[in-house]
């Protein structure tokens, strides 16, 4: 139940910034700490004041008393004559305006002389005050008048400064009587309230001061810790970003070359295939006709012998013209020092020789420059596409443009052909194009529908010379 309170206020706090956490929490200490302060600091003045005031009025009315008292050792009592000097002293001039009432005790707690006549010759316990001026020390209170002869200064309801003075024997020092007395303190509390009220403004204002420093010097370095965590996260952001694509990239890089590896064994396979079924057999077949009887029989006529070589010249011609298409299509022409609106306009006319048929090129009045490995991947992509555009589309509407849009070399090979569905049938040649595109990070797409085909490939050229 009591968790429940807490979780609201510790889920508040966690959510301020340090700065805040530090004003408030220093707030509450600094607090604390003037509170601490100020009560000690006024009243260490509060004790200072009061004691130095008791101790310069202590002074100024024993060395108005003192000569007019007897030798207080032998003297138990005080005479009449003494004590008509007492009360015209004390109730004359300015010693009488400034003390309300006047005591003079013994050491046993004998009141010898009082201006309240009905408390001379009284004798009461002596209280701590008492005691503590015997023992030589000045004791002073402010307007705590609680013992049983303060009666009539209580009645007066007036603030009062109490003061027990030491009388001292004046050859020996000793304590031998104790003056009690009261004065007036009116002006003495506004001085005081007027100290204390400083004293507490200047350790407020110390304490704001000292909060504010510190405060300011904490928001600047929360600023900078801020500043610093954002940059950091998005620092961890892009490597995170960049991890993940390295994963993905690498991920697709061991696809491709798993891939990759297949497709080239397939492309042998073909060749291979492509050498069985073509120029072998023809080769085959003139080493069948080289064993001909029209050859090896003498007897047989010249006639007959030449047109049997010329055969035989024949087949061997066309298992070279094969053997020599196979090559073309294996062996890249000269591209490395190409632009690449110059590799574009020489795929498009091998295309156009080889196939006669056209082939509408559209290009910007400028393109980018890219290395060579993507040079040769664009070449064998509108290769490849101008071959698929011919044999599966007959040759209709063959196109290919190029543009760069977004920091991307876009090209693309286009036919108006009947189409074909990309997402089940993707032959070996467009299945090899795309692991080519993709390893060197490019992007290729196949569009295919009633109306044509369009392949697309996409090839970033921001970072490329």
């Amino acid at each position: 139940m009591f968790g429940r309170y807490l979780t609201r206020p510790a889920r508040i706090w966690s959510g301020l910034s340090l700065a805040w956490q530090f004003v408030i929490a220093g707030g509450i200490g600094l607090l604390a700490v003037m509170l601490v302060v100020g009560l000690w600091v006024t009243s260490q003045i509060r004790d200072g004041v009061l004691h130095n005031s008791a101790a310069t009025t202590a002074l100024y009315v024993d060395s108005v008393i003192a000569p007019l008292l007897p030798d207080m050792r032998k003297s138990q009592e005080l005479d009449d004559t003494v004590k008509r000097a007492l009360d015209e002293t004390l109730g004359q001039g300015a010693l009488g305006k400034r003390l309300v009432s006047f005591k003079l005790w013994r050491r046993d707690g004998t009141i010898l002389y009082s201006k309240d006549a009905s408390l001379i010759g009284k004798q009461i316990r002596p209280n701590a005050n008492l005691i503590a001026a015997f023992a030589g020390n000045v004791m002073v209170k402010y307007n705590r008048l609680e013992d049983e002869e303060d009666d009539k200064e209580r009645s007066m309801g007036v603030p009062l400064l109490e003061i027990y003075n030491p009388v001292r024997e004046p050859w020996s020092g000793d304590v031998v009587a104790v003056s009690e007395f009261y004065e007036l303190s009116g002006d003495f509390e506004e001085s005081l309230h007027s100290a204390l009220l400083w004293t507490w403004l200047v350790v407020a204002a110390a304490t704001a001061a000292a909060l504010a420093l510190l405060s300011g010097i904490v928001f600047r370095g929360s600023r900078t810790i801020v500043t610093q965590q954002a940059a950091l996260e998005a620092k961890v952001s892009e490597l995170q970003t960049a991890l993940a694509q390295n994963s993905s990239l690498r991920q697709r890089v061991q696809r491709a070359s798993r891939r990759a590896t297949a497709i080239n064994e397939r492309y042998l396979r073909r060749i291979g295939a492509d050498l069985h079924d073509g120029p072998a057999q023809l080769v085959a077949l003139a080493a069948l006709r080289m064993d001909s009887p029209a050859l090896v029989d003498p007897a047989t006529s010249s006639t007959l012998r030449e047109a049997e070589i010329a055969g035989i010249h024949k087949t061997l011609g066309e298992a070279m013209r094969e053997i020599r298409g196979i090559c073309n299509g294996l062996v890249l022409p000269q591209i490395e020092a190409q632009a690449i609106a110059d590799i574009l306009r020489l795929a498009v006319a091998e295309h156009e020789r080889r196939t006669s048929t056209k082939v509408l090129l559209t290009l910007p009045e400028r393109l980018p420059e890219l290395g060579t490995s993507e040079k040769i991947s664009v070449y064998r992509f509108v290769q490849e596409g101008l071959n698929n555009a011919f044999r599966h589309g007959k040759g209709k509407g063959q196109q290919v443009r190029a543009t760069t849009k977004g920091g991307k070399l876009l090209v693309e090979v286009m036919d108006s052909g009947p189409g074909f569905d990309p997402a089940r049938s993707e032959g070996l040649g467009l299945a090899g194009l795309r692991e080519r595109i993709e390893s060197i990070g490019g992007q290729f797409e196949t569009l295919s529908g009633p109306e044509g085909t369009r392949l697309v490939i996409a090839l970033s050229v921001e970072e490329q010379p």
